[in-house]
């Protein structure tokens, strides 16, 4: 199957509801309900965005959000934060190990937050430039942009799960 790249002035992006954007391709056809995905969605922010219609199937690829007209690039980002919606941990405040089960009460940019993780070796993951994501039992993300930067409370609770 071949793909259907966009991207440039000639196609128009506008906001159709919570995650979702219409597309119109100019002197073509309108797509609506079009659900953003990142191909790549820790090391891709802005490339590779795969457009998903109500039934999962890609509609089209755009390669690099930068080429979009600044409305378009606008919607496609809006639609890509509501589904990609990731708190920044600030602080940790404890972590506690309950028979393999890490209970993480944190503070975020949205709020304190307590939630489990069930499996440390998967879960937690420390990316490159002292990035951190973990992924709780509810499938939720969280992110500390730089663990360095964290008070010495939090990075040593932190410390031996990364």
């Amino acid at each position: 199957m071949a793909r259907n790249y966009v991207g440039d002035d000639s196609v128009r992006f506008t906001l159709s509801g919570i995650c979702n954007v219409d597309m119109e391709v100019y002197g073509g056809e309108t797509y609506r309900h079009l659900t953003p995905k990142r191909l790549f969605p820790v090391t891709g922010e802005t490339k590779y965005v795969s457009l998903l219609d109500e039934n999962e199937h890609e509609v089209a690829i755009i390669r690099d959000l930068s080429t979009l007209m600044k409305e378009s690039r606008e919607a496609v980002e809006r639609a890509l934060g509501e589904y990609y919606f990731v708190p920044k941990i600030t602080a940790i405040k404890e972590i506690t190990d309950k028979f393999g089960v890490l209970k993480f009460s944190v503070s975020t940019d949205k709020g304190d937050v307590e939630f489990t993780v069930k499996n440390r070796h998967y879960d937690i993951k420390k990316l490159q430039n002292e990035r951190v994501l973990i992924r709780d039992s509810n499938d939720n993300r969280y992110e500390i942009e730089d663990y360095t930067l964290l008070d010495k409370a939090s990075r040593r609770a932190l410390y031996q799960y990364v």
